[in-house]
């Protein structure tokens, strides 16, 4: 994106997805505005808290889609992948790729097993799975159902509808939200210079402090404010998907700042790409 056309006047928004069937418990969304340079997270709730949703997963994605469409002047990454290697897509470009999707996969349970069948069982990666250093593959036991939902019933229906745009495979353009592709775990690798994460999900008392030194090393970055009630939120909450909400506010912002600039590679075109 060309930065003369750019400013940070929008809204900017994180998303920890999930496609467990009480996603409206596990999804959490981050966000806030950009003052001054620094995101200011100002909400961090359960998805379950929107208007018209509870924690069923359909009743909850299509109040996300509603508050997305509604959010014209928002930016907001999500963590789950936007593609598949290039190995196992037919269609010639990731927009024909994402509207074929549901009829390709008619279900989370076949969409893993169709896309283990070409590789005998092994994991592909995409190109900026490996670049950014994603833990799984698109369709790994731990994520498919993320990956499924997150393109069926989150990116289809906004790209039919032309009713967002999703970067950089798509033109950002002003009068539409626009939504990337981050990864919490590859963005917390970078920021803590670290390979292997530290533990921070979970109930100990050491996963307590994990979370609590996560949000210190993000406030350190000085590019983001977050309240203190909400830190309090960040680390009470035991799966670390809160948390992981403010990460993904926090790439998604850092994108933003960088004018979500991508080197030229036909394999994003087709396959997606991951923000770190």
């Amino acid at each position: 994106m060309k930065r003369e056309t750019l400013d940070l006047s929008r809204r900017v928004f994180g998303i920890d997805f999930s496609g467990a069937s009480d996603a409206g418990r596990k999804i959490w969304i981050a966000g806030g505005i950009i003052k001054e340079g620094l995101l200011q997270i100002q909400v961090c709730n359960q998805a379950s808290e929107f208007p018209g949703a509870n924690i069923k997963l359909d009743a909850c994605l299509e109040a996300l889609r509603d508050f997305i469409t509604r959010g014209k002047d928002g930016v907001f990454g999500f963590d789950f992948p936007f593609g598949l290697p290039r190995e196992l897509i037919e269609e010639r470009n990731w927009k024909d790729f994402v509207l074929h999707f549901p009829e390709n996969y008619p279900g989370p349970g076949k969409f893993r097993s169709k896309c283990r069948k070409p590789a005998t069982g092994r994991e592909l990666k995409r190109i900026t799975d490996v670049e950014s250093k994603a833990p799984f593959s698109p369709y790994n036991l731990r994520v498919y159902r993320q990956t499924y939902h997150g393109i069926s019933n989150v990116l289809h229906p906004l790209v039919k509808k032309h009713q967002a745009c999703v970067l950089p495979m798509q033109n950002a353009l002003p009068d539409k939200p626009w939504i990337l592709e981050i990864c919490p775990a590859s963005t917390l690798k970078k920021l803590l210079q670290v390979k292997k994460l530290p533990s921070y999900k979970g109930t100990s008392d050491q996963h307590y402090k994990a979370r609590g030194l996560i949000l210190d090393e993000l406030m350190e970055t000085n590019q983001l404010l977050i309240p203190r009630l909400i830190r309090s939120t960040a680390k009470d909450d035991s799966g670390g998907d809160a948390l992981d909400s403010i990460i993904a506010a926090y790439s998604t912002f850092h994108a933003y700042l960088n004018h979500f600039k991508v080197e030229p590679n036909e394999n994003y075109n087709l396959e997606g790409y991951v923000f770190v």
